[in-house]
């Protein structure tokens, strides 16, 4: 995909950093590092199933695919005039269930190592291996380039994973479902 393409995710802005991520993305293949994971260029269709309103739409920038079943990760603008490297990251589930993941495109770059699909339901967002787990072909390639390039860990297990998630709620998860709830209630 083509950072033209791409950015208009982004209402034809972008950052540096999001460039690099797609130009990882690309290299490594499209869920190839992170299981159900894959940056894709998005027309809000999806994101529009939960409310067409604008100023819904207006907030909302969708830019890849959460896991295999259909759930998507936004950046969500909530008008607090940060960069989009900056803005917290939100997933909204096929099924159901909408949840901030992380405070920053960073801490979503980091949950990927983990290299699991997020699960999401109405209740609660989150990451587990199974005893059938089997890593990622990118993944290594994946780890080195997030150290290299931004100097970031990786996720180790669930434990982390959650911590992660956690620390992005308790910042973000009341303003986040206030805001939602005034477009769309489950």
């Amino acid at each position: 995909m083509k950072i033209k393409k791409f950015k208009k995710n982004f209402n034809d802005s972008i950052t540096d950093e999001l460039v690099l991520f797609l130009e990882i993305n690309e290299e490594l293949g499209f869920e190839n590092y992170s299981q159900g994971f894959g940056l894709l260029r998005d027309d809000k269709s999806g994101i529009a199933t939960w409310s067409e309103n604008p100023d819904f739409l207006d907030k909302l920038m969708p830019f890849a695919q959460a896991n295999c079943s259909g759930s998507m990760y936004a950046i969500w603008n909530n008008d607090e005039n940060k960069s989009l490297n900056e803005l917290p990251v939100v997933v909204f589930g096929d099924e159901g269930g909408y949840h901030v993941t992380a405070k920053n495109i960073f801490e979503l770059m980091q949950l990927l190592t983990f290299d699991t699909e997020i699960t999401v339901d109405h209740e609660e967002v989150y990451f587990y291996k199974d005893e059938d787990y089997e890593e990622s072909e990118g993944l290594a390639e994946y780890k080195l380039w997030l150290k290299e390039t931004f100097n970031l860990n990786t996720v180790d297990n669930a434990d982390e994973a959650h911590s992660i998630l956690e620390n992005a709620q308790k910042i973000y998860k009341n303003d986040f479902e206030k805001w939602v709830s005034q477009y769309y209630s489950e």
